[in-house]
């Protein structure tokens, strides 16, 4: 059994039905800590030291926050630039995080037909998250493809309840790896093993 640890980061996040309901759906899970980061650090004042040994124990690294102008809520960022030192994360002698994986879950106010070349926003949703692609090759990682809910401010309560479904047999299929890892590089890959899990 692979151990889990979802970084979460939502700066509103009693008014986001969609994350509350995703986040429920996988609170009871075994092998999985759920890591919230504004809850733990109001002050912005993260623990080095503290998260670096979160991220040695377990083996699946997941930030799960909302888009926020096609990025993440800041202290995602702060995190980043603070944890994954030089000669921890990176780095001749940095090598903990080696063979890991990395993902991202994130709601978009936007529907899926505007995150490409020919809609409003331009590029896919997989371009918009490179610096995580690339943060996770630096670490030696794998980066698996995101878990996106896309129009999240237009979903009805069937639709959420869905994605939180979803959301919870992804999760239970890495950590239990039943998913071959050799053909995790694409969207279509997890959407299919979602589709035939359901």
């Amino acid at each position: 059994m692979k151990k889990i640890l979802i970084l979460f980061a939502h700066p509103a996040f009693q008014k986001s039905l969609i994350n509350k309901t995703l986040m429920e759906a996988i609170k009871d899970l075994e092998g999985v800590t759920i890591n919230n980061l504004y809850e733990k650090y109001p002050d912005f004042f993260i623990d080095v030291p503290a998260e670096q040994k979160l991220l040695t124990e377990h083996d699946i690294i997941i930030w799960h926050h909302p888009f926020y102008w096609y990025s993440a809520p800041a202290i995602i960022k702060e995190w980043m630039d603070l944890v994954l030192e030089h000669n921890f994360a990176y780095g001749t002698n940095g090598r903990a995080l080696q063979g890991k994986w990395a993902m991202s879950c994130i709601s978009t106010g936007g529907r899926k037909e505007v995150y490409s070349a020919e809609g409003k926003n331009r590029y896919t949703i997989n371009q918009f998250l490179t610096p995580y692609i690339q943060s996770a090759n630096l670490c030696r990682m794998k980066y698996l493809p995101p878990y996106v809910v896309h129009g999240s401010h237009l979903l009805n309560s069937e639709q959420i309840k869905k994605h939180a479904d979803d959301y919870r047999t992804v999760i239970e299929l890495l950590r239990d790896n039943k998913i071959d890892a050799q053909r995790l590089n694409t969207i279509e890959y997890m959407n299919e093993i979602i589709e035939h899990d359901a």
